[in-house]
């Protein structure tokens, strides 16, 4: 049985990617842009937002999907997979929001061919290659910019020479997602990483650009169903499997 809290282990993150590994706990209900992949050798309970619940020991939920961790477990691994990634419409093929798709979803997971490992080895990237250079090279930019404040897309379309219609209908496109939604993700992926490594809640907040802590509660809260300081005990690693 795990604690109320949970989330204690490691957490490893690169673009596209968080994988959080140790003691999971509990959330409310709450929908990410990410497909969510869980497993664990216990069993525990996953809930969607019609308030049906399944018992199993892995689950593979799609971006944008509302559901809930009704009980945790003491020893899991879950990932955080941006859903532009080429391996992600592999993992969802049939996306859904009742459970127990994401349940058969999670079995096949368990025996396919694709593995954790594989995921984090280097699965993650998307063809970049094929892009729009525009949307390449907002991708580079934006991190670099988070910290900044606001982040307009007027300001990348100026730098890129396409209209702000423009831009914005090939950033979703391409990338899979709307502007504001990838950079809310960019956003939370950093504070995490700052706050994992020692800041504070306000600073971690401050240097992914939020306004303030409670801005970044707030967002947390609503793609995590969680407080950020939750996932305080959590130590940053470089690599799956560090100690």
């Amino acid at each position: 049985m795990t604690s109320a809290t949970g989330w204690t282990g490691t957490m490893l993150l690169r673009p596209g990617l968080m994988v959080l590994t140790g003691e999971v706990g509990i959330t409310a209900l709450h929908a990410h842009h990410t497909v969510q992949i869980m497993k664990s050798e216990s069993a525990f309970c996953i809930g969607d937002a019609q308030g049906v619940i399944a018992r199993c020991q892995a689950v593979v939920i799609p971006p944008n999907t509302s559901h809930r961790v009704v009980e945790g477990a003491a020893s899991a691994t879950l990932i955080h997979l941006a859903p532009e990634a080429a391996v992600a419409a592999l993992l969802c093929p049939e996306p859904a929001d009742v459970v127990d798709v994401w349940v058969r979803h999670g079995a096949m997971f368990s025996s396919g061919p694709i593995g954790m490992a594989a995921i984090v080895a280097g699965a993650v990237e998307p063809d970049r290659g094929a892009w729009h250079p525009a949307v390449r090279r907002c991708t580079a930019d934006l991190p670099g910019l988070l910290a900044d404040g606001p982040v307009r897309l007027s300001e990348l379309a100026r730098r890129v020479r396409l209209s702000e219609s423009r831009l914005a209908h090939l950033f979703s496109a391409e990338v899979g997602l709307p502007f504001r939604a990838y950079v809310r993700w960019l956003r939370m992926q950093h504070a995490m990483r700052l706050f994992a490594a020692g800041r504070t809640l306000t600073e971690a907040a401050h240097g992914a650009g939020f306004a303030d802590s409670a801005h970044l509660n707030r967002v947390c809260h609503s793609m995590f169903g969680a407080a950020p300081s939750q996932f305080g005990q959590l130590r940053l690693v470089d690599e799956l499997g560090d100690s």
